[in-house]
């Protein structure tokens, strides 16, 4: 599995470099601005010139943009793809929301409530649906939000590369209880996740 892009490592990339390129446009136009107001002032310039017809100027503001939308296409794109493309051998398991908790059932047959429980470095597949209304599933530390639609399953993957605790919840207002709708990834090695999942629950 050590072959396998986290799509959570291009979703950041992504963002920092659309992040990167915006706050580098804020100073560059800032920067010429003061420049403009004080080099072409009134007071030196009382004629403005007129720089209509300047073919260098009009393509180079319109190759230049256009470079870097497609720059930042390209890593949305890949970002997106990453978040689609599911590996092979990964880990499904079944998400049901329901109001106002999250179900997760194991190819084992094994459920739990609230708790999703995975093996580390395993590319990890959830089937999302909901048994009412619209809820959202959100895991902000694998860049996972997906909606959960009653009679529709959409889906998500994930990459948990380091053992740990995580926090979930929904981010679609679903009544009352919504603020209560929350729960937790364990990360946890090959072995212990072996033994879990062989665990009689009582379900």
């Amino acid at each position: 599995m050590t072959d396998i892009i986290n799509p959570a490592a291009l979703v950041d990339r992504s963002f920092y470099f659309i992040i990167g390129f915006s706050f580098m446009f804020l100073f560059a136009v800032t920067l010429v601005m003061i420049y403009f107001v004080i080099r072409y002032r009134r007071s030196r310039h009382p004629v403005p010139a007129d720089i209509r017809g300047n073919w260098k100027l009009e393509t180079a503001w319109i190759f230049i943009p256009t470079l870097i939308a497609l720059a930042m296409f390209v890593s949305g794109w890949q970002a997106y793809t990453g978040l689609r493309n599911v590996p092979e051998g990964a880990l499904e398991v079944d998400v049901i929301a329901q109001s106002f908790s999250w179900i997760f059932v194991y190819p084992t047959g094994k459920e739990t409530e609230n708790e999703l429980q995975v093996p580390v470095n395993t590319p990890v597949k959830l089937n999302i649906t909901s048994m009412d209304v619209i809820h959202s599933l959100y895991i902000p530390a694998f860049r996972v939000k997906v909606d959960a639609v009653k009679g529709l399953t959409t889906y998500a993957w994930f990459l948990p590369e380091t053992i740990g605790e995580y926090f979930l919840q929904c981010t679609e207002f679903c009544g009352v209880g919504h603020a209560d709708m929350t729960g937790v990834v364990r990360v946890v090695s090959e072995d212990a996740f072996a033994e879990w999942v062989a665990e009689d629950d009582g379900w």
